[in-house]
């Protein structure tokens, strides 16, 4: 299936460009090939289902993301912004044995319980030479529901939770979301998010090589590279968070020229600021389009499109996958109403990895995933996002579950309660807040304590405040309100 699609493209005209990164670029055969080696080091390696990959967004990436799924076996792309103790649980609940990654990262890898290959000390070069002389590989032999990627988002007891993305599901969104947004294959590709992430994965790889065209890979988002590098390669398509908008916007160069080539210019992963919107359609004459999807539905759900962008919603459903909104009782409300959002169809997860309880939770017997996402669903079926069931917290794109930060916030020796809310924030969507109470004749600094969540948990999880209170205002119950903290903020 993908690993088809990929020899399928080069098939059709292996010297045209497939992946490119400010350090390298490849052409269809040379990504089949680089796969191909790949591929051979992965079976050379390990016996494991699961490998590990660990890299930024790049041709290293790309090439040994198909090698892993070439050699018949489960990728799994590892978040590098999270603290080693972070991905030490990630790859143990994953039973990992051996990640691939780059010597930047050495700081991480040595960290985690597994065996770590660098690339820079695999022959690849000579390799890929003796490659040209190789037969082509046997595609492995798997069916829809087996398991292609195995991606984790943070769980809201604080336990990553393993999202069970099945050929089917990757299939499924690729074809749908390419059938709703009516892309070519001469439509070229700026990938910016981080391919570690279901919406840079299945966008900005899966995407443009179903599509036989070519993706220009930044490592790093730095506005002004961002701006020259859609101008000078003439890009055509480029899918950020709303943030990362914005800080264009904050970009003291650049204007309609820089972005004259721009057809789709998608925003997911968090909410599109009005004002954003409307200040980035004046200074670059280009509509920012959203989108909107979850990991749990590999990613894409519903899309809206140039030719019919309704602002204020998130588009409609991608052809075959059905969005409806519904009440505590299980009960599908009528258009307009707000409810949870569920979602139906071949793109929803298989489940959570060794995980029936949370499984259970979201999936129901007939098939509907349940978003945690609260909105409504109108008559003409343009999906609108109003909040959020969960407490989830999203700050610049990535995932922050409360409980996570509260668990390591209370293993404080001097904390006794903890609580955490988000604040919104121009920058980056929203960032974290916590308020905690102190034991009994302890003592903290809000310095400290954010000096104790640095060393345990990502950057983005750090509270940006830590407010230290007398008491927390609590329900009858002693449950803590939070809808009463954000009054403080």
């Amino acid at each position: 299936m993908l690993v088809e699609t990929l020899l399928d493209a080069a098939g059709c005209g292996g010297s045209r460009p497939a992946v490119a990164d400010p350090h390298r670029s490849l052409d269809y055969a040379d990504l089949v090939r680089l796969a191909a080696v790949m591929r051979r080091q992965i079976d050379k390696a390990t016996s494991a289902r699961h490998v590990g990959l660990m890299m930024p967004s790049s041709c290293a990436f790309a090439g040994t993301f198909y090698g892993i799924l070439w050699a018949g076996r489960t990728a799994l792309p590892l978040n590098f912004l999270l603290q080693p103790a972070e991905l030490a649980a990630v790859v143990r609940d994953a039973d990992v044995e051996v990640i691939f990654t780059i010597k930047f990262f050495r700081h991480l890898a040595e960290a985690l319980p597994v065996r770590v290959i660098y690339l820079e000390d695999l022959p690849l070069k000579r390799e890929m030479l003796l490659q040209r002389a190789r037969a082509t590989p046997p595609v492995p032999k798997v069916g829809d529901d087996d398991l292609a990627v195995l991606l984790y988002t943070s769980g809201t007891s604080g336990k990553p939770k393993g999202v069970c993305q099945t050929y089917r599901n990757l299939t499924a969104d690729v074809t749908a979301a390419v059938s709703r947004a009516r892309l070519q294959s001469d439509h070229l590709f700026l990938g910016i998010l981080p391919l570690f992430h279901s919406f840079g994965l299945t966008t900005m790889l899966l995407v443009p090589v179903a599509l036989k065209t070519s993706v220009y890979y930044l490592p790093r988002f730095q506005p002004r590279e961002v701006l020259e590098t859609i101008r000078d390669r003439r890009i055509s398509v480029t899918m950020m968070i709303g943030s990362m908008y914005a800080a264009l916007l904050r970009s003291k160069t650049g204007g309609k020229q820089e972005l004259a080539s721009l057809e789709y210019a998608v925003a997911g992963g968090e909410a599109l600021p009005d004002a954003v919107f409307e200040q980035f359609k004046q200074r670059f004459g280009v509509e920012i389009i959203q989108g909107y999807g979850m990991t749990e539905a590999a990613p894409v759900v519903s899309l809206n499109v140039p030719w019919s962008n309704r602002v204020g919603t998130v588009g409609r459903a991608i052809p075959g996958i059905a969005v409806g909104a519904f009440d505590e009782k299980g009960e599908e409300l009528a258009p307009g109403q707000i409810g949870e959002l569920w979602i139906k169809g071949p793109i929803v997860m298989k489940g959570y990895y060794k995980n029936p309880e949370e499984t259970a939770a979201v999936l129901t017997p007939d098939g509907w995933y349940k978003s945690g996402d609260m909105g409504m669903v109108d008559t003409e079926g343009y999906v609108s996002i109003t909040g959020r069931k969960k407490e989830m917290i999203i700050v610049g794109g990535e995932n922050v579950y409360p409980r996570e930060v509260e668990a390591v916030l209370e293993d404080h020796p001097a904390v006794h309660d903890a609580a955490v809310i988000g604040q919104p924030d121009a920058s980056r969507g929203e960032v974290v807040v916590a308020f905690v109470t102190l034991s009994e004749g302890k003592q903290a600094a809000e310095i400290e304590l954010r000096d104790f969540c640095r060393d345990r948990i990502a950057g983005y999880k750090i509270p940006r405040r830590v407010i230290i209170a007398q008491d927390l205002p609590r329900g009858p119950t002693g449950k803590i309100h939070k809808r009463k903290l954000a009054e403080f903020l």
